[in-house]
């Protein structure tokens, strides 16, 4: 059954085996950033069809809120951030167990209503006083980097609002309740003809590295270290790959 709910630079990235089915069972707690809710929703499928004696139960909400809920003592066996500083915070914490693997990567887009109407061609259009702009809080890995995207362009842009988490950034343009936001490419994908993207340029937009750990407090180390290796290897791997997301 799979249930949701809404370090530093050098953390390696890592290819592993594929967990063997039939070797885990219990529940599996997975905190991850809300970027992740379609791909590790279906890698929890994907987890319980291998191990049949297991669940999994997904809290997706933005890096930030989940480390500092984890910290605090929410029960967790995994912990996936779309950013390394909020990863480093929980291994400060020293609530993080070993070292850290990235098993993603992800860009930004702007995200707009179906068909452009405004003509939104690139970030220095977001600096237009007459549009409506939103992005994730500054504390969230969304809003972190759309806030260096700016910068990257020479642009200065005042959010109308901050959003806490990039899931709502997708639906507040979505709902026409903003013009255009900063989003990743896998949330506008997601999305699907409800909004659109504009492509920012590699020269100013971000790569997000998505780091995944099993947490020092969990209960269910053994399902928590299969939940990894699955993510980690080949099987994971095209998943997230069939979901937008690049290689680590």
């Amino acid at each position: 059954m799979v249930t949701a709910g809404c370090g530093n630079d050098d953390i390696p990235t890592s290819s592993t085996p594929d967990a063997p089915g039939g070797a885990v069972s219990g529940e599996v707690v997975v905190f991850a950033a809300a970027s992740l809710t379609e791909a590790f929703t279906e890698l929890g499928n994907t987890f319980v069809e291998a191990h049949p004696d297991a669940s999994v139960t997904f809290n997706f909400a933005a890096s930030s809120e989940l480390v500092a809920q984890i910290i605090e003592g929410a029960p967790a066996d995994v912990y996936a951030s779309a950013d390394l500083a909020n990863m480093n915070r929980l291994s400060d914490a020293d609530a993080a167990v070993g070292a850290p693997a990235v098993f993603a990567g992800n860009r930004s887009e702007i995200v707009v209503a179906p068909g452009n109407p405004l003509g939104i061609g690139g970030v220095a259009d977001l600096a237009e006083d007459d549009l409506i702009v939103v992005t994730c809080a500054p504390q969230v890995p969304c809003g972190e980097y759309a806030a260096r995207i700016f910068e990257n362009a020479g642009v200065t842009v005042t959010p109308d609002s901050y959003e806490e988490n990039v899931k709502s950034v997708v639906t507040k343009v979505s709902f026409g309740e903003a013009d255009a936001g900063i989003a990743y490419a896998t949330d506008v994908a997601a999305a699907g003809d409800a909004v659109a993207g504009v492509e920012i340029p590699a020269d100013l937009n971000v790569v997000a590295r998505y780091p995944i750990v099993l947490t020092s407090e969990s209960t269910n180390p053994d399902g928590g270290r299969a939940f990894i290796d699955l993510v980690l290897g080949d099987v994971g791997q095209a998943i997230l790959s069939r979901f937008g997301f690049s290689s680590p």
